[in-house]
């Protein structure tokens, strides 16, 4: 049991606070209704997310072997059998696709959506390059579209543009981290990592970095934003965001990280403070106006 806890990886579950884009930006947080359905909607893709999860282990094994961390996955390890994850992953799936089409139709769409395409992934599109980080920012986008479904409100364009374009630049991030990581044994690990190269990682990540910045920006003084907050002081977050982005680099470029997204934003003290005061912010602007 605690084999298969781990190999669902409740660590990584901060990827879906994504849900929550829809219901904190329609100004809705406050109100039981959608807040709880969007609490449902994160736990359901927390479930969903661990079916993928297991899945994509399954499949990797044999690489996973090959590198110096993910070697000590449950099923790449054999504390975890294959036969019990599939079972796992199966009544998991099924029961959380059915509980994601109970709580509204439309987010049930999406969830399987997310998980035909982590499927297709795990299978195929990650072994693809370019369409591999394509990929990964997609499932993130997803979450953002869910969490609008499930209560039934418009997202942003901008803000949907700037979810693809901030998961593009930590997919990336953690492309290159993988190839200086592992060096000459990148092949057996992931087949697309024999077609990246940190130069060429480098100069994608330097393109994403400068649209997200000004995606994020136009988002903020956008008629339509400044028209549903009231005012334009979203802008005062823009520095948060620079410096959040920022600091990533460097502890990409500096300290060797980069591979685990979810243990920076919770091990790394000035990464969190900035993210709690773009937090802060983001509260007064949307809802003490």
């Amino acid at each position: 049991m605690i084999a298969l806890i781990q190999a669902m990886r409740p660590q990584q579950w901060t990827k879906n606070l994504f849900v929550f884009a829809a219901v904190v930006f329609a100004g809705k947080a406050v109100e039981p209704g959608p807040l709880l359905t969007s609490i449902a909607a994160f736990g359901l893709f927390c479930i969903l997310s661990s079916v993928v999860y297991l899945m994509n282990d399954i499949v990797d094994a044999p690489r996973d072997r090959e590198h110096p961390t993910k070697r000590n996955r449950p099923i790449a390890a054999g504390r975890l059998a294959v036969g019990t994850a599939v079972a796992a992953a199966a009544v998991m799936g099924v029961g959380g696709l059915a509980l994601s089409f109970a709580l509204n139709p439309w987010f049930g769409l999406v969830a399987a959506i997310y998980v035909g395409l982590n499927l297709l992934y795990s299978f195929a599109l990650k072994r693809i390059v370019i369409l591999d980080v394509l990929s990964v920012a997609m499932f993130f986008v997803l979450r953002a579209i869910a969490g609008a479904a499930a209560i039934e409100v418009e997202i942003s364009h901008w803000l949907l543009i700037c979810t693809l374009l901030l998961a593009l630049f930590i997919a990336l991030s953690k492309r290159r981290h993988e190839l200086v990581l592992l060096e000459n044994n990148a092949s057996a690990h992931r087949a697309s990592l024999t077609e990246y190269s940190p130069y060429l990682l480098d100069q994608m990540i330097a393109v994403v970095t400068a649209s997200t910045l000004m995606g994020y920006i136009l988002y903020t003084v956008d008629a339509r934003t400044v028209q549903i907050f009231g005012s334009r002081w979203l802008l005062l977050t823009v520095p948060s965001v620079i410096f959040g982005i920022f600091r990533y680099l460097y502890l990409i470029h500096q300290k060797g990280e980069g591979g685990h997204p979810d243990r920076i934003i919770i091990s790394d003290r000035p990464f969190l403070v900035n993210m709690l005061v773009w937090v802060g912010i983001v509260t007064l602007v949307v809802y003490l106006r």
